[in-house]
């Protein structure tokens, strides 16, 4: 049940007459039955809500990513236990972009569009968030079998820079060495 935008939760695991969709950031877990996705989870740095079944014994949590709620539960304490989780990663600064195949780049609860070009270069961008990207990195991914001349990687790279801070994301130059996406200040 993963999802950057919206999750659909079936009625029967929320007290409600209703099924419900809650936006969010959060991956949802069924507590203990898909208790294997976690190690992968966790090592992702992905925030996660785990829905104890019934009178199962809850888990220990030691992570700030990481959070429990028994079920069924009423529809506004599991909003509550979402909303804090997203609070918590937002503050830790975890929360990683995603892009789409439509060339959607979403980060926390803002998103933007971009051309395929620049969707190219945001990949790579991404993929590699918060590191140094060089420019031949970034000239391969955003003209695949041919590289770019240095003034249109440099056009591009600007165009995806004013795009990207309307989805909350800055990128920067580093002198020398490439660039690195970052969340904007």
């Amino acid at each position: 049940m993963r999802s950057r935008a919206w999750v659909h939760i079936d009625e029967t695991f929320v007290k409600s007459t209703a099924a419900t969709v809650i936006a969010m950031d959060i991956t949802l877990i069924r507590w203990p039955g898909e208790a294997e996705r976690l190690p992968e989870l966790r090592d992702a740095a992905i925030p996660r809500l785990l829905l104890v079944d019934g009178d199962g014994a809850p888990p220990v949590v030691d992570d700030d990513l990481e959070d429990w709620i028994r079920m069924p539960a009423p529809e506004q304490d599991l909003r509550a236990r979402v909303e804090g989780l997203s609070r918590r990663a937002t503050a830790a600064g975890r929360c990683v972009p995603e892009i789409d195949d439509h060339g959607v780049v979403r980060f926390r609860t803002d998103h933007t569009a971009v051309p395929p070009v620049e969707a190219r270069l945001a990949e790579v961008l991404i993929r590699e968030y918060g590191a140094v990207v060089s420019r031949e990195d970034l000239s391969e991914a955003g003209w695949p079998g041919g590289h770019a001349n240095r003034n249109a990687l440099d056009v591009h790279v600007l165009r995806l820079r004013r795009r990207l801070t309307e989805a909350g994301l800055s990128i920067r130059t580093v002198r020398s060495r490439g660039y690195l996406l970052e969340p904007a200040a």
